[in-house]
């Protein structure tokens, strides 16, 4: 963090509020440059450097800070909320009103950032953000603009475009294609006047119980990091309109939860993570690290890791992230998390504990959603119990933010708002991200494509004529997707096919119900092949929350057994039983663990959580009209009791004699496990294509490096063998041999995806950063250490070409 002075305390008094007492980095001095009557000038006239937009930053942070009053600055700290002068109960009403009174109070003690994620017209969020930064520009003392926020996982949540949740991006391992993603969605909240997002969401998927799998970009940290990155990349790139060159950002991505939030206990939502220094350093660090140091916002996570809750974590928050890492941006808790201190981790018995630990911690500001215990503060300086420099280098951060993003200049919504939503470009991203986020899990004898000259195809099941998007969308935003029956018929009508489709529901999600069974198995019976959509379900944010409806996916949702729910596997085994081909779809938010189906079905599709394309994707890729590509990027068990299954476990972490349960009710034991397999289903990486490739001339750039040299190259040559073109992922792991501290038995350091025309061949090369192989040593530092390392491209699960590294 960036050192600072403090200067003596001024006898003055505004608004029954200390003025600002410390002046970081401008030196000791006995008067003021600005009236206190009017401390958004200066006493000579001159222009404020903090309102010049071509001063730099920091000058213009420093010429801000002093200017503030102590309550000011504890209101730059908590999170306000647009509901405050505006009714956003009717998302249907377009009433463009506002309550003076209500944004006076709102503005008084919680302006820093500004909660707008509500449904609601685009004119009447246009309006409601209009009003609120007119009032905080032109009608307060200084004119701080508030940033604005909203959710924008896989989309704007305002009747903004869907895209794939978070783990169906990261299937397609396509980082230039979701930093694209990333710029729609910010080209959409950037028009309408946000200025913030919560997203990328960090966490690694190496619990599967836990609900929120969904937002998760996979098991693996470097797959995570690279994905975060895109997404940080592609929704802060560029600049908001009317703003000066210092501008250097027009959206703050908020990376979340830091840290470790992802593998609590039992696999419920906030409970405990347990681990270490190591543990914490070699994964749950390393994506923020590499998608985060320039983020414009880090979100805290509820939890607690090894007994310390994380929204006042001192050695995360203040010794790694802004030491270490010296990153200088905004960090904010989560909803009602600093009451967690009281209510949850029982750190605290008082609002004011929670707040002075969360700050003096953290350096943190606070969301809504709990007691604001940060109202707190200005009592807790005045007597003496929390020291005014915390809050100082806090509203540092914020403003640092505020100014990087130009609201300075240009808070306010674009009056063309209109034409950067929902535009054609967007939609054709989504059309290739809905393709390639789809992943081919088995395909025997050539079950898939179907071909266009098929006479009948059974589509049965509960996804087959329902749009399943994964949680963090807006109410009723289903309405604008397409389901799988919609876009196969799309595609047979486009391509002039006869074919007949013979629908069937065959089952609810949530019940255990076989009536309708009799039904599908007659559609199958009727069709030369059956195509059977099972999976989970989550819901929009306005019914995830709303007692009495039921979801098996998303925050707050966690799950005991990792099979189909009610009478979807009994749907699959009576189709498959008709002896028609079956394909099976996992319409999924996490992966189903399905034995039987791996084992019997004729071909396997896994689709995560699409968007607003999913069906018409997925009809393609059915009829081959698109050539599948996606991987997994995360790994499927046979059991949720042989979880965790993550790739890259630790050496010796998964010793192998399994057992097994036979279909005709035989036992084979063994040992590990007894009547069951460690060995995932599909392991991460997995996917298959309609044709098929080759590697050769696996080589580096040098077998021999230094363990200073900062990178060295991998390349391969790739072979399109099949009959048509595709898309392969080049996947490159490496394990190193012998070390000071158990290293996992292999880990991902790079992947390039690659389009190959039928017989012909790319020659790929992929950098690696040395540090990626370094260890966090017994010493507690990381150490690129000496040996020999084995390099393998392929998958988690196979091998396509190897060879070895040495580190002198």
């Amino acid at each position: 963090m960036a050192s600072f002075r403090l200067w003596s305390l001024l006898p003055l008094l505004l608004s029954g509020c200390s003025l600002a007492s410390s002046s970081h980095d401008l030196g000791v001095r006995s008067d003021l440059h600005f009236p206190l009557h009017a401390r958004g000038t200066n006493s000579d006239g001159s222009l404020p450097v903090y309102k010049d937009p071509s001063a730099a930053i920091e000058d213009r942070v420093n010429d801000l800070l002093p200017r503030m009053t102590l309550q000011e600055k504890v209101s730059q700290l908590i999170q306000g909320d647009m509901n405050g002068w505006m009714n956003f109960t009717d998302p249907l009403d377009d009433t463009l009103t506002y309550n003076l009174t209500g944004l006076e109070a709102m503005i008084e003690s919680k302006a820093g950032a500004i909660w707008g994620g509500y449904l609601a017209p685009w004119d009447k969020v246009v309006y409601g953000i209009e009003v609120g930064q007119r009032y905080m520009m032109e009608n307060t003392t200084l004119g701080i603009p508030a940033i604005i926020q909203s959710e924008g996982l896989h989309g704007f949540t305002d009747n903004g475009t869907t895209f794939p949740s978070p783990i169906g991006l990261s299937a397609s391992f396509n980082t230039a294609l979701l930093s694209q993603v990333a710029t729609a969605i910010g080209n959409e909240a950037e028009a309408l006047g946000y200025g913030q997002l919560f997203a990328p969401v960090l966490d690694l998927s190496r619990e599967l119980r836990w609900g929120r799998v969904e937002e998760n970009y996979g098991e693996d940290p470097f797959l995570t990091g690279e994905m975060g990155h895109a997404y940080v990349t592609g929704l802060q790139s560029g600049s908001r309109r009317n703003t000066s060159s210092t501008a250097t950002a027009r959206i703050a991505a908020t990376c979340k939860h830091f840290a470790a939030f992802g593998s609590p206990q039992g696999g419920l939502n906030i409970a405990q993570v347990s681990g270490g220094e190591r543990e914490l350093r070699t994964n749950y660090l390393k994506p923020f690290n590499r998608a985060c140091v320039e983020s414009l916002s880090i979100m805290t996570a509820y939890s607690s890791y090894d007994g310390i809750p994380a929204i006042a974590n001192q050695h995360l928050l203040t010794e790694i992230l802004r030491d270490e890492w010296s990153y200088p941006y905004f960090v904010t808790s989560d909803a009602g998390s600093v009451d967690l201190l009281i209510t949850l981790h029982g750190t605290c018995a008082t609002r004011e504990c929670a707040a002075k630990t969360a700050l003096e911690n953290g350096f943190s500001g606070e969301m809504g959603g709990g007691t604001y215990t940060y109202l707190t503060l200005p009592d807790q300086v005045g007597n003496g119990t929390v020291d005014v420099s915390y809050i100082d280098e806090t509203v540092r951060t914020i403003l640092r933010t505020k100014f990087t993003m130009g609201l300075f200049e240009n808070p306010y919504p674009y009056p063309d708002y209109a034409s950067a939503l929902r535009t054609p470009g967007t939609r054709a991203i989504l059309h290739q991200m809905e393709q390639e986020a789809i992943v081919l899990l088995e395909n025997r004898n050539n079950t898939l494509p179907l071909s266009k000259n098929i006479n009948s195809i059974a589509l049965i099941g509960p996804q087959a004529d329902r749009v399943s998007f994964g949680d963090y969308v807006f109410f009723n935003a289903s309405n604008n997707g397409i389901t799988p029956l919609a876009g196969l018929q799309q595609v047979l009508s486009s391509s002039a096919s006869t074919a007949k489709i013979n629908y069937a529901q065959g089952c609810y999600l949530w019940s255990n119900d076989l009536s309708l069974i009799p039904e599908a198995v007659s559609a199958a019976q009727s069709s030369d092949v059956a195509v059977v959509m099972v999976g989970t379900w989550s819901l929009d944010q306005t019914l995830l929350w709303t007692p009495g409806t039921n979801a098996t996916t998303g925050e707050h949702v966690d799950l005991s057994d990792l099979g189909l729910v009610g009478a979807q596997l009994e749907l699959v085994q009576a189709v498959k039983a008709t002896g028609k081909p079956t394909v099976v779809v996992f319409v999924s938010g996490k992966p189903v663990a399905e034995p039987w189906i791996q084992a019997n079905a004729d071909a396997v599709v896994q689709q995560f959580y699409p968007g607003e394309l999913g069906g018409l994707a997925l009809a393609e890729i059915l009829m081959g009209e698109v050539n599948p590509s996606g991987k997994l990027p995360v790994s499927f068990p046979h059991s949720v009791g042989t979880t965790p299954v993550f790739y890259n476990y630790l050496k010796g972490s998964r010793p192998i004699d399994a057992g097994m349960m036979w279909e005709n009710g035989s036992l084979t034991f063994g040992h590990q496990y007894v009547l069951d397999t460690p060995v995932p289903l599909w392991s991460f990486g997995h996917g298959l294509s309609y044709t098929t490739f080759n590697y050769t001339d696996l080589s580096l750039s040098s077998q021999n490096i230094s363990a200073t040299d900062p990178s060295f190259n991998v390349t391969v040559t790739v072979h399109n063998t099949g009959a048509v073109d595709g898309q392969e992922v080049v996947q490159v792991y490496m394990t190193d041999l012998v070390s000071s501290v158990v290293t996992p038995n292999q880990q991902l350091v790079g992947f390039q995806k690659v389009n190959i025309s039928a017989g012909n061949s790319e020659t790929v090369s992929i950098e690696v950063n040395t540090s990626q192989i370094a260890v966090w040593t017994l010493s507690n530092t990381w150490v690129v250490e000496p040996g020999q390392f084995t390099v393998r491209v392929g998958t988690s699960d196979q091998t396509f070409a190897n060879t070895t590294l040495t580190i002198l």
